[in-house]
């Protein structure tokens, strides 16, 4: 499985320590979308770099590390065709793929330790999607997400 991740300068040290554990346990390809230093930067920017790569065919999961975690999940739900689910718990981490077939997993680096998020991380990219009657459920939400509201 091919791999994206990003993250902010605040997720910065999850995803520092959460990448050579993924490549080495997990064997994945991984590609990093920065950034590389602790400078301050804009998480829409980097939620967005990821999500144009997912939706591009350029890997099938990605992940996105900020301090809280709700800032990367704000701006990749914007993008169509992104089910990106905030996991905290191991438990949230299964149904986000089970039941809502999520394909981008955000961390909250200020609020997960390491070897917790190791241990969502895995579930996430190992667990499938039921489909049955979550595709009908996740169908809704792909036309909501699709259709122009004002």
């Amino acid at each position: 499985m091919n791999l994206i991740i990003a993250s902010d300068h605040a997720g910065l040290p999850l995803k520092c320590d959460l990448i050579p554990w993924l490549l080495e346990r997990l064997g994945l390809t991984a590609t990093d979308l920065g950034p590389s230093s602790s400078d301050s930067v804009d998480y829409p920017d980097f939620a967005g770099y990821l999500c144009r790569n997912l939706l591009d065919g350029n890997a099938e999961r990605g992940i996105l590390i900020c301090n809280s975690g709700i800032g990367m999940s704000i701006s990749a739900n914007r993008y169509p065709g992104v089910r990106a689910a905030l996991c905290l718990f191991p438990e949230m981490a299964f149904y986000a793929r089970h039941h809502n077939n999520a394909n981008v997993l955000i961390l909250a680096g200020g609020l997960t330790a390491p070897f917790l998020a190791r241990e969502i991380a895995t579930i996430f990219l190992r667990e499938e999607f039921d489909g049955g009657r979550h595709s009908r459920r996740t169908d809704k939400v792909e036309s909501v997400s699709q259709a122009n509201f004002r």
